[in-house]
């Protein structure tokens, strides 16, 4: 393009010229000085080209050089950080996540010293980041870190315990539940065998036993309520230890209840009546008994409700001493009251079996399961005279044909009972053994009652009967009927209380009957 413009500015030059000078010769010197200015300007542009062409290349190569030094200390002064975000809203920024994994561990551990007794763990949802970098820039670990620990939530990983969809406490796992629960129930179903007493020793040659034991096993064992356990989100500070569970389980609050007796009151209808054990009428009320309630007579009925019942079924198995029979052999030749052994008697042993129904340890229920000889007694042989009527044998039968025992001797419910009750579809009473009739007619507590002197030591008292068929001062003989079972005075139901007493001492029937 620079040539043509010379090219063109030559022309111009040597039109003019041309007119100028017209002669030939001038003519020549025109072109030829032409064409020399034309070269030597073309000489000069291309020299000017070449300059301008080095200055522009070596530009180029300082510029490239200054990009590549920019982008080195660019890249040298780049460092990558990381967004840090709470349920999409930005914190801050950190320079390592490490450092809030480091956080989370710390604050945990924080918290789980504060609450040893719970789970902790902190509510970490909704956290994420994202890294990206920054030319000439740093995080502020620091302040980030200090507002993200304020917005955890701490809560613990428990499980709670409910009793009849009642809340009772949360404890720390299910181990834990588990753990406390078979407690409650082992304060009741730890039974073991025990001794009970001594075995009278009779004579010389009765059986040597040293001692007796009840052996106590439980059949079943099972919360009366309903329980559940179930895994639930709480406050640390809401859980609680074992202990406090256990005693929040066990132990209860009650409101004092008191009963005035009324007319044809027994202790085990105010029980029934009451839903309560008959133990716990006489724990506490300790002056009264079965037979003698006063009519208007208060009583405290309070008892204490846990929160958890726990009903068991008890298997007892007890030894007790058979009392020889007395075979006597009657001498018509020999006076009324005298005699003599021919041969001493020894005791036995027989193992007698309960099944006790229990809640939480107070007894409610009792069944004779049966009873089984051990060691067979030797009968006593007596030989004695025969000329007064109506003197016992000193051998004792069951008063009543097939029956069944529903409350023994001894100890129950916290009080002592002095006979037998017994139950059979044949409601008629026969005399034990032979003997006088010294009472006949109703007898406080016991109703229509009937109480035969056997005239030699022993009497024995039937009671609680519908009608008595024999009048004081009759003469009866063993297996005579004397009157029908019934449920009179203080009785819960249909039965005969059956006692035998020995010298004016109580005895346990079941030592003398077969």
């Amino acid at each position: 393009m620079a040539r043509n413009k010379l090219t063109h500015w030559a022309d111009t030059v040597w039109k003019n010229a041309r007119i100028v000078m017209r002669p030939a010769r001038w003519t020549d010197l025109a072109r030829n000085a032409k064409d020399r200015y034309i070269q030597s300007r073309t000489h000069q542009w291309i020299a000017g080209s070449k300059q301008r062409i080095a200055l522009v290349a070596g530009g180029f190569l300082l510029i490239g050089a200054a990009a590549y030094t920019g982008i080195n200390y660019v890249q040298n002064n780049t460092i990558e950080l990381y967004k840090v975000y709470m349920n999409g809203t930005e914190i801050g920024s950190v320079s390592d996540p490490q450092a809030i994994d480091t956080l989370i561990a710390l604050k945990t551990k924080e918290m789980q010293e504060k609450y040893p007794e719970a789970n902790v763990q902190l509510q970490t949802e909704g956290l994420t980041y994202e890294a990206y970098k920054k030319f000439q820039g740093e995080a502020d670990d620091e302040t980030t870190l200090s507002q993200l620990g304020s917005m955890f939530t701490v809560y613990a990983a428990g499980v709670e315990l409910k009793v009849d969809g009642k809340t009772i406490g949360i404890v720390k796992d299910q181990e834990t539940a588990d753990q406390i629960l078979a407690e409650v129930k082992k304060q009741y179903t730890s039974g073991e065998a025990k001794p009970i007493g001594r075995v009278r020793t009779l004579s010389s040659g009765a059986a040597n036993h040293s001692q007796t034991k009840e052996m106590v096993r439980v059949e079943k064992a099972a919360f009366e309520e309903e329980v559940h356990t179930d895994a639930v989100q709480t406050a640390p500070d809401k859980v609680i230890n074992a202990e406090e569970a256990l005693r929040l389980l066990t132990t209860g609050d009650a409101k004092p209840v008191k009963y005035k007796v009324e007319p044809g009151d027994t202790v085990s209808g105010i029980a029934h009546k009451f839903d309560i054990s008959k133990q716990v009428i006489y724990e506490n009320n300790p002056d009264i008994e079965e037979l003698y309630l006063q009519i208007g007579q208060e009583l405290d009925l309070t008892v204490i409700q846990p929160a958890l019942t726990v009903s068991t079924v008890e298997k007892v198995t007890e030894n007790v001493v058979i009392e020889p029979d007395t075979v006597v052999q009657n001498d018509p030749n020999m006076k009324a009251g005298e005699k003599k052994v021919i041969r001493p008697g020894k005791s036995g042993l027989k193992q007698m079996s309960y099944r006790l129904t229990k809640k939480n340890g107070l007894l409610v229920s009792e069944e004779w399961l049966g009873q089984q000889v051990i060691t067979p007694s030797v009968a006593e042989i007596i030989m004695k005279g025969t000329k007064v009527v109506g003197e016992g044998s000193g051998s004792f039968r069951w008063p009543v044909s097939g029956a069944r025992l529903t409350s023994s001797y001894g100890k129950r419910w916290g009080r002592m009972h002095n006979g037998v009750d017994l139950v059979s579809s044949n409601k008629t009473i026969m005399a034990s053994d032979s003997g006088v009739v010294s009472f006949a007619g109703k007898k406080s507590g016991f109703g229509n009652a009937i109480i035969i002197d056997h005239k030699n030591g022993y009497e024995t008292l039937y009671g609680h009967l519908s009608k008595i068929s024999v009048k004081k001062g009759d003469k009866v003989e063993k297996g005579e009927k004397i009157g029908v079972m019934g449920n009179t005075g203080r009785s819960t139901g249909t039965h005969l209380h059956f006692e035998v007493h020995k010298n004016g001492s109580i005895q346990n029937p079941m030592k003398y009957l077969k």
